[in-house]
């Protein structure tokens, strides 16, 4: 029987270097032996990267709250069931950019949607899936902005104000602090290098665990 892989996502505000450290932990699982995939959120299937376009669009018309997040969990049901569970199953390990922390924090922290309303669709769309481990990539939110005006464009959701992001990232502290054998916190405001060494002694330390 083939041991099922683990489901480790990556989570922080904007800019904290998430695709940058995806990347290094694909490559320190690779050097291990250890299978693995890298995905995102909203997103990881042709249907959720459809959804993932309406959501992150720049529009003139306000996006009502609830549109929003039931958005966001229609992408997680497709990414969910279609691609991260059968990757899973067939044992390999999951390296997922954003899962529903961000949910929480994003909708919840930032938008002020209530945690119940969140939590009763988690529980629809993921029965009792959650991540095996979260890493919370954390920086202060002006570091991260100031990063994120570096790539480009900013997106729907980059183009908020600093106190939503203040939201967000107080959000996510508190909910790694009530479960903190779960959730990994890194500081994302040290060199990369740093960052760099310290996710792949994590993802070295799991796959010992493991």
């Amino acid at each position: 029987m083939t041991r099922r892989g683990q489901f480790i996502t990556f989570e922080g505000t904007e800019g904290v270097g998430k695709s940058t450290q995806l990347a290094n932990a694909a490559s320190t699982l690779d050097a291990l032996g250890v299978e693995c995939v890298v995905t995102r959120e909203p997103g990881g299937t042709p249907m959720a990267e459809s959804i993932r376009e309406l959501l992150l669009a720049p529009r003139d018309e306000p996006v009502n709250e609830t549109t929003e997040l039931l958005l966001m969990f229609a992408a997680r049901a497709q990414h969910l069931h279609t691609r991260i569970l059968p990757e899973l199953e067939a044992g390999r390990w999951v390296l997922c950019d954003r899962f529903t922390d961000a949910t929480f924090a994003y909708q919840g922290g930032g938008r002020g949607v209530p945690t119940e309303r969140i939590a009763l669709l988690e529980n629809l769309v993921q029965g009792t899936v959650r991540p095996d481990h979260v890493v919370l990539l954390d920086a202060p939110v002006e570091t991260g902005m100031t990063r994120a005006r570096h790539r480009g464009e900013l997106d729907r959701f980059e183009q908020e104000a600093v106190a939503f992001f203040e939201r967000i990232r107080e959000t996510y502290l508190a909910r790694a602090a009530n479960a903190p054998g779960r959730y990994h916190i890194v500081d994302a405001s040290q060199p990369i290098e740093t960052v760099s060494a310290e996710v792949s002694g994590l993802l070295r330390n799991l796959v010992n665990r493991a």
